[in-house]
């Protein structure tokens, strides 16, 4: 005799509507997932730069989960921050925007690796409100994820916001979510590896060059010294009928001269910083006592054709009443070139640089303002000046300049900061201490 088989465990079961809706959610969302994946691994297969990646990725997490606003937020491991480099929705964060990597939640995502589902970051302890003070925005839903290299280790987060359609955003958009920060993380780390790689490949080819600009100005440093030898022989040798004439021509030629000798040191100390600066290093300083005063009137000599071309006034201002320092003057007279030379170009026929050396607040360090009457600067730009990141506005240039001269201020244990604003010109205050290693001291 056959026993019945119990109805509830029948093979052919029909499925229920729940379970028939549950299929269908869940077939959805894998092919949300797929759609994902295909278009991250073709951002991973193009040939792009870092910011054009971290833009195409933060448009595919937001389209795959009809988000309205994302950030992309990279770790800088020597200032312990997260920096917004991409941003996208109807107010987005400036990019350069630093926040403290031990606050917020984005903060708490990058320390501790765990993802994390915020249905109302308003009433969240933890968001960092200051963000949406400066753009405007509400941050209402959110989910904020890491992006970790294949080792593990954290390199920033990416946070996507306010879901639309009146719904929120769920753990299916997490999962969606985690498939591209897991492929974004992997494209940034190719990305910073080729980029890192060419980084190398100029670094050498910087001291082949510095190398080669060495001996190519060898020549013209010493036909400058023969030139000069010439010349006062040649002036010795006139009749006394023409020496008050003699005596002028030889200052003038001998300035000349020593202007081409200086000048062609310069080019080849120009280089090498170049090369240190795309290299991270920094040579070792060659501290001796010196006057700001002075360094300060070497480069006016030097850019002071330049200036006169655009119609701009190189000016000083109390340079004089500034006491001693030991520096090194080579490198800092580089600082100065810098920054004096990045500014003619923005400065409008008829306008001024001026040099400032400010009254003595305290007895250990000196401050010294570039000050322009330029256009001054975007937040933007202003917040990149001294950083790698730094744009240069000049045909050809290479944006190092500002960088070059942060390096040489801190290598002196000083300071560097500025002021700037659309319309309003640029302030570039230097605080220097007058001994090295006097700098913490008030």
């Amino acid at each position: 005799m056959t026993t019945p088989r119990p109805s509830n465990t029948t093979p052919h079961q029909l499925p229920t509507l729940e379970s028939h809706e549950a299929l269908m959610q869940l077939a959805a969302r894998r092919e949300l997932e797929l759609i994902a994946a295909r278009r991250m691994s073709e951002v991973f297969s193009q040939h792009i730069k870092l910011q054009d990646l971290l833009e195409q990725a933060l448009h595919i997490a937001l389209d795959v989960v009809n988000a309205e606003n994302g950030s992309v937020l990279l770790a800088d491991t020597d200032n312990r921050t997260l920096v917004f480099y991409h941003s996208i929705g109807q107010q987005p964060v400036l990019p350069g925007t630093e926040v403290p990597w031990y606050e917020g939640i984005a903060g708490t995502v990058y320390r501790t690796g765990v993802p994390e589902i915020v249905p109302d970051a308003q009433t969240d302890i933890r968001h960092f409100k200051q963000v949406d003070a400066t753009t405007g925005a509400i941050t209402h839903d959110m989910i904020t994820l890491p992006l970790k290299r294949w080792e593990g280790d954290p390199i920033g987060v990416i946070q996507v916001m306010n879901k639309r359609g009146g719904e929120f955003l769920d753990r299916d958009d997490m999962a969606i979510l985690t498939i591209i920060a897991s492929l974004a993380a992997v494209a940034i780390e190719h990305t910073r590896l080729v980029e890192a790689a060419k980084l190398a490949e100029v670094a050498g080819l910087m001291g082949d060059i510095t190398h080669d600009i060495k001996n190519l100005l060898m020549p013209i440093v010493c036909g400058a010294g023969i030139l000069q030898t010439e010349i006062n022989e040649l002036l010795d040798s006139l009749p006394d009928s023409e020496i008050k004439r003699a005596t002028a021509s030889r200052k003038i030629c001998n300035e000349v001269v020593e202007m081409l000798k200086d000048d062609a040191h310069r080019i080849h100390d120009r280089v090498a910083e170049i090369a240190d600066a795309v290299k991270e290093l920094s040579t070792p300083l060659d501290f001796s006592a010196c006057e700001v005063a002075d360094v300060v009137s070497n480069v006016f000599r030097s850019l002071g054709i330049l200036a006169q071309e655009r119609h701009v006034r190189l000016l000083t201002e109390n340079l004089e009443l500034l006491p001693l320092i030991v520096a090194d003057q080579r490198r800092l007279y580089s600082a100065f070139y810098n920054l004096i030379n990045n500014a003619i170009p923005e400065v409008p026929a008829g306008g001024s640089i001026t040099v400032y050396g400010q009254p003595a607040t305290t007895e250990s360090a000196i401050v010294v303002s570039v000050i322009d009457t330029g256009g001054g600067m975007t937040p933007d730009v202003r917040d990149r000046l001294f950083t790698k990141r730094a744009v240069s506005t000049k045909p050809g240039g290479t944006g190092l300049g500002t960088k070059i001269a942060k390096d040489i201020v801190e290598a002196h244990g000083g300071t560097i900061r500025v002021e700037s604003e659309l319309g309003a010109g640029t302030k570039i205050h230097i605080r220097l201490p007058l001994k090295p290693g006097e700098a913490g001291r008030s």
